[in-house]
């Protein structure tokens, strides 16, 4: 589910305590409107000469708007503080990269470059109960990740880096979706955050940086070798091979994640092999070629079976 009204997180909890406070209090003013039109209207004239003073005028039309306003202000400032204060000295640092219209995460911590770092694509993983710092930037335009079960959304500016700490206090699947028009896709450019137990997280964390398993089948090694020969290693990177492209989403275990295109499909052969045929129909303007063309139907299914397999 994507709302900021089911927190789990601290960091969420803040922001739906402040959006509750916000909703509970124009409701009341809303109510105590209302109640003073229709005492207006209704009233015997008497009385509404009594609450006609210049004194009723002051304290309810300029000192009790003051007065909310400037208390409302002080308790969003707090929580503002709180939401960007560090827990910890040490976060598990993620690098978090948006595209043209898709994801690229990175984890530093785990590497000295990108060739020995953990790095997936448009599935963010985090352990339960541990302080994470996104560090969020962009490689072309102006893109913003909000993820509203953990946090209030940050825009990603080409040539800087921005921070955001969160914490998630409960294992699950929440989704996150880029907020600032980036272009054609913009709608289409969603993620995962997969909350898990530490010591699965630190499991799937080496199965990240472990090269990727060799091809079962006949037809999966066709597909291994269709790969090299389209040039698809030119853009994409598979771990313990020699392509290690970095224009397109790294590869190495595509076949585990929860999602194509940036959420658009499963992962699975039928998918892969659509995607690969005609992205351009599927997610038009993506930067990838359409291949539909240039490989046979047989090579097409190989490379999608190799493709799977890799978990």
């Amino acid at each position: 589910m994507q709302t900021p009204l089911e927190p789990w997180g601290v960091q969420a909890g803040l922001i739906a305590q402040l959006t509750w406070l916000l909703f509970g209090g124009g409701a009341a003013i809303f109510a105590l409107v209302l109640g003073l039109l229709a005492f207006a209207v209704l009233a015997p004239a008497r009385l509404r000469r009594a609450f006609a003073s210049r004194r009723f005028v002051l304290l309810g039309g300029i000192a009790f708007p003051a007065v909310t306003l400037a208390v409302l202000l002080a308790h969003s400032m707090g929580i503002s503080r709180a939401l960007v204060l560090p827990e910890t000295e040490r976060p598990l640092r993620i690098e978090v990269i948006g595209r043209q219209y898709w994801w690229e995460v990175r984890y530093p911590d785990t590497g000295e470059g990108p060739g020995d770092m953990a790095v997936t694509a448009n599935e963010i993983h985090l352990p339960v109960g541990r302080e994470v710092e996104l560090l969020l930037s962009s490689g072309d335009v102006i893109h913003s990740l909000w993820l509203p079960n953990l946090q209030g959304k940050l825009d990603m500016i080409p040539g800087r880096v921005n921070r955001m700490r969160l914490r998630a206090d409960r294992p699950g699947t929440l989704r996150g979706q880029c907020t600032e028009f980036c272009g054609l896709q913009h709608a289409l450019m969603a993620f995962w955050a997969v909350v898990q137990e530490p010591a699965e997280f630190d499991a799937w964390l080496a199965r990240q940086q472990a090269p990727v398993p060799p091809p079962r089948t006949a037809e999966q090694a066709r597909g291994m070798q269709v790969f090299g020969e389209a040039g698809c290693g030119a853009c994409h990177a598979v771990r313990g091979t020699a392509w290690q492209g970095r224009l397109g989403p790294d590869l190495s275990r595509i076949g585990s994640r929860l999602s194509l295109g940036a959420g658009l499909h499963e992962v699975h052969r039928a998918t892969l092999a659509g995607w690969i045929a005609g992205t351009q129909d599927i997610k038009p303007g993506n930067s990838m070629p359409a291949y539909g063309r240039t490989l046979s139907g047989e090579d097409l299914l190989a490379l999608a079976a190799w493709l799977e397999a890799l978990r």
